[in-house]
């Protein structure tokens, strides 16, 4: 099974570890998520792997999405890397490949690794391409690079008080979905008024808000838990309908909050 399109909504494995990632897998699975996301340096690929295949769920019926670390954008250490990654995932392919940040000082230039990334497509070991935390200009030079070979995501952090407006504009006009990493902040959400207001109009928790106007606004939010009422929880939120004004007072809370900012990190938008 080829996927034409990302499920609305993934599975994050950011921070999971050893048993605890790989029972999330196999009990997210079990709920009825159908994407998963980890990637080379959260170091538990071997695990997730584990929780896929413990689940049942034939392989074909899952997306699959994985990361390549910076430190592996030449060429041939790209390719590499992904040929580990699939031995780690005990897969012969992943649905989706991304370029987990762009190469930090440009050491390695954006037409090596994003050729070798393409390179990685034709061999067939991902069945499509993407980037992650890259701007809007980033963005336009990895559309000229590729040229007619789909971008198909631009992961990047997407929470209420981090609404990432202009990239996400950009990546629409571009033809890029954008999935949200960090959807709830790291629990943050839980604990603010307008959030807590608003679900209780709609039965609904401020988790299930957040992550219903990611949605709201096209993006592809990937919560991380471990627990499955939780997973649950996140998984029904698909089903919370926002009304505008809601959606006008959570726009509202953006603060440009950033939390994933390492010292290598673009000049963001």
């Amino acid at each position: 099974m080829s996927f034409s399109a990302l499920p609305k909504i993934g599975m994050g494995t950011f921070r999971l570890k050893g048993n605890d990632a790989r029972d999330a897998v196999k009990s997210a699975l079990s709920l009825g998520y159908r994407h998963i996301d980890t990637a080379q340096v959260y170091e538990n690929e071997a695990e997730v792997g584990d929780g896929i295949v413990s689940s049942g769920i034939p392989r074909r019926e899952i997306f699959l999405t994985t990361k390549i670390w910076h430190d592996k954008l030449h060429a041939s250490d790209l390719i590499n890397s992904l040929h580990d990654s699939l031995a780690r995932l005990k897969t012969d392919h992943v649905d989706l490949a991304l370029i987990h940040w762009p190469s930090p000082g440009n050491d390695v230039p954006m037409s090596e690794y994003l050729g070798a990334l393409r390179d990685a497509q034709r061999e067939g070991l991902t069945n499509h391409i993407g980037i992650s935390n890259f701007t809007c200009a980033q963005m336009d030079q990895a559309r000229e690079i590729l040229e007619d070979t789909p971008i198909f995501t631009n992961q990047v952090e997407v929470h209420p008080f981090l609404n990432n407006r202009k990239v996400i504009e950009h990546a629409k006009k571009l033809g890029i979905i954008v999935t949200g990493y960090m959807p709830l902040a790291v629990g943050k959400v839980m604990e603010d008024d307008t959030l807590i207001r608003i679900g209780s109009r709609h039965n609904a928790s401020p988790a299930q808000i957040a992550i219903a106007w990611a949605l709201a606004r096209g993006v592809v939010p990937i919560p991380s838990s471990t627990r499955p009422k939780h997973q649950k929880a996140n998984l029904d939120a698909l089903k919370v309908e926002l009304n505008a004004d809601d959606i006008r007072a959570i726009d509202e809370l953006d603060r440009g909050d950033r939390l994933a900012n390492p010292e290598f990190a673009p000049d963001w938008d």
